[in-house]
């Protein structure tokens, strides 16, 4: 379920802040985060993420098709290994 439209979109306030700074800076540095569950907004377009996985930090190249989502939709936390082969089948 959506969050109300009232509340507005959730986004950590470090990440705001963070944000602005390498806007007003003018350098293209990856900004890390762990808030997954933060949305993404229009003026995060053109800036590049550093999302963590649990695991490792995926880099999010930010545009404007992602404006509204998560980051945690663009940094997946489980990789599928393949289904093993059956050895019954083979013969």
């Amino acid at each position: 379920m959506p969050r109300s439209v009232w509340k507005g979109p959730f986004v950590d306030t470090y990440l705001l802040n963070k944000a602005e700074k390498v806007k007003t800076s003018g350098r293209r540095d990856i900004i890390k985060t762990w808030s997954r569950r933060s949305t993404i907004l229009p003026m995060f377009v053109g800036l590049t993420f550093a999302v963590y996985n649990g695991k490792k930090f995926i880099p999010v190249s930010v545009n404007e098709n992602m404006v509204g989502q998560k980051f945690g939709e663009y940094s997946p936390t489980r990789t599928f290994t393949g289904h093993s082969v059956d050895k019954k089948a083979k013969k």
